[in-house]
């Protein structure tokens, strides 16, 4: 069988990827935390990336096996999952990727990348195509140790990048359920004005920013208003998000929203298909999520497939 698509899972959450895929009457196996299928590629949100146009190729021997790689394009990242010996010596066969930190709010790359991986000792899994420029689905960052107050930034770093657009100069920030403040300060980092809303108090340092105003208030006590951004990295049940950003795109219609849909215990996939319906929205696990989904959305973007 040769897959038409494959998924891969961040690690942890291959049982969150398999019952979205199952949801989506996906049949899928199992190889390492990459789910192979005789589907149609398809967006699913607990997947790091999709790889869109698998082929097995032959691997007599490592040489074999990296001209044939080479043959269909430069570019290539190694997913290691057996064989890992192998797999090491055709990689060194291979043009290098440079797959550096992204220094923040540098874009994403535009290279075209490839995945790739050993299914047994003689044969390759490898599509020329992936949904994710970065190496496995996963961004590195140049990490900021000093300014932000907690590594909660590194999730808003990742989810902007993916979306591919940033707040600016000029526009103002809603940032619901701020405190201690990582979001905050990547916001204001930007230059945007930022109302920070959180009964919890910011860190004095981020509260002192001075595109930065708190407000000790309850997010969902909040009346909706006007702002280019919405955020919200709320802990609270993802049903009871839902709720409020339904409210807010409905009252206030804001310029663009990204926010966390933090799970506790199971995972609500009800709710989090429910996100994924909506007109313009995109869902997904990035690498810096923990159990959690980040959700954005655009006005006029089209759906996710």
């Amino acid at each position: 069988m040769t897959p038409r698509a494959a998924w891969l899972a961040a690690p942890g959450f291959e049982a969150d990827l398999a019952e979205e895929l199952r949801r989506r009457s996906v049949n899928f196996t199992w190889h390492g935390r990459l789910a192979l299928s005789e589907n149609l590629p398809c967006h699913a949100a607990w997947a790091l990336e999709c790889w869109t146009a698998p082929v097995l190729l032959p691997a007599p021997s490592v040489k074999a096996a990296a001209d044939a790689l080479r043959a269909i394009q430069r570019n290539w990242a190694l997913l290691p999952t057996e064989h890992h010996r192998r797999a090491a010596l055709i990689e060194a066969r291979l043009p290098p990727v440079k797959a550096r930190p992204l220094t923040f709010p540098e874009p994403a790359p535009t290279g075209h990348l490839g995945g790739w991986t050993m299914l047994d000792g003689g044969t390759i899994l490898a599509s020329p195509s992936k949904t994710s420029p970065f190496v496995n689905g996963e961004p590195r960052f140049v990490e900021d140790r000093e300014g932000p107050p907690s590594r909660a930034y590194l999730k808003l770093w990742e989810g902007l990048t993916r979306l591919g657009r940033f707040p600016a100069p000029g526009e103002t920030c809603l940032d619901l359920g701020a405190s201690p403040g990582g979001w905050t300060w990547v916001l204001a980092k930007l230059g945007a004005s930022v109302i920070a809303v959180d009964k919890a108090p910011l860190d004095p340092a981020i509260a002192a920013m001075p595109s930065v105003i708190w407000r000790g208030e309850s997010a969902f006590g909040l009346p909706p208003e006007k702002v280019d951004w919405l955020f919200s990295d709320i802990i609270c049940y993802p049903a009871r998000l839902l709720g409020l950003v339904e409210r807010w795109m409905a009252a206030a219609q804001p310029g663009a929203i990204l926010c966390t849909l933090k799970f506790q215990g199971e995972t609500d996939h009800d709710t989090a298909e429910k996100f994924a319906a909506i007109p313009g929205g995109v869902i997904f696990h990035a690498a810096h999520n923990k159990h959690e989904l980040t959700f954005a959305w655009l006005p006029g973007r089209e759906s996710q497939g």
